[in-house]
């Protein structure tokens, strides 16, 4: 096989010059049944197994390939959900846009006190709130953990629903009248605990978006709310130009 050519006199890395050109190869839409080892690599662009490595261990960050230890790397499945950042989303909305079938295992559904979570919706800590967690399911695989608090004052009526295939914002609009209209997300990427891998049947090298949310209607702080989402089924996206910057797109609530 005949070597592929890198620039060994200029100044860019060998190592970076091969992520390219994989990256290059990959949207000529080749790899298609399989992405080559690290060793035929090496062969290919006459280079060393550790500039392979460090093309990998990028292309492995930027989500491109899955390589696992001991396994030949392959091309990393695309995301089944996305979800513009900035939008005020139903991820009830997103997974049923994606054509996908969406229902809850309802974990805890109460009243309860929570001095922390009371704090954060400027409550006196004692006071009651409606609490509600839930396993997400997106298909047959579990796609997030779900924990919601909202004030009982507001919205003791989602008592009465049933959870486990509908939107909590749909059903708080339909009980109470109240309806979310902006709010604030903080979003981590995080490992998740042995515990948590389990309930999202998600492997040991696959990160989460970890998110709180602090929904607002009219002013008020309504909704505090923490959801575990599984990396390798969730995306989230922005539009951006040289222009206008970041163009953040705002779906219909469901």
């Amino acid at each position: 096989m005949a070597t592929r050519a890198l620039d060994r006199v200029g100044s860019e890395p060998l190592w970076r010059q091969l992520r390219h050109e994989l990256l290059t190869r990959l949207d000529a839409g080749e790899f298609t049944e399989q992405f080559p080892g690290e060793m035929a690599l090496v062969e290919e662009y006459g280079v060393s197994r550790h500039t392979v490595r460090q093309a990998l261990r990028q292309l492995r960050a930027d989500g491109v390939i899955v390589a696992e230890r001991g396994r030949q790397p392959r091309i990393a499945p695309p995301p089944e959900i996305e979800q513009p950042m900035g939008a005020l989303y139903s991820l009830f909305a997103s997974v049923e846009a994606a054509g996908l079938p969406q229902h809850s295992v309802v974990r805890a559904f109460d009243t309860r006190a929570d001095a922390l979570v009371a704090e954060r919706l400027d409550l006196e800590a004692s006071t009651p709130l409606i609490y509600l967690e839930r396993l997400r399911l997106a298909g047959d695989e579990p796609l997030a953990l779900d924990r919601v608090w909202l004030p009982a004052s507001l919205a003791k009526p989602l008592l009465e629903a049933d959870f486990t295939h509908t939107s909590l914002y749909a059903e708080l609009t339909q009980r109470t009248g109240i309806r979310l209209d902006h709010g604030r997300e903080d979003v981590h990427a995080v490992i998740p605990t042995a515990a948590e891998r389990t309930q999202l049947h998600c492997a040991h090298d696959v990160a989460a978006f970890s998110i709180n949310r602090l929904g607002h209607a009219h002013g008020t702080p309504v909704e505090w709310r923490h959801t575990l989402v599984r990396g390798d089924r969730f995306a989230l996206t922005a539009e951006f130009s040289a222009g206008s910057g970041y163009r953040f797109v705002h779906p219909k609530m469901s």
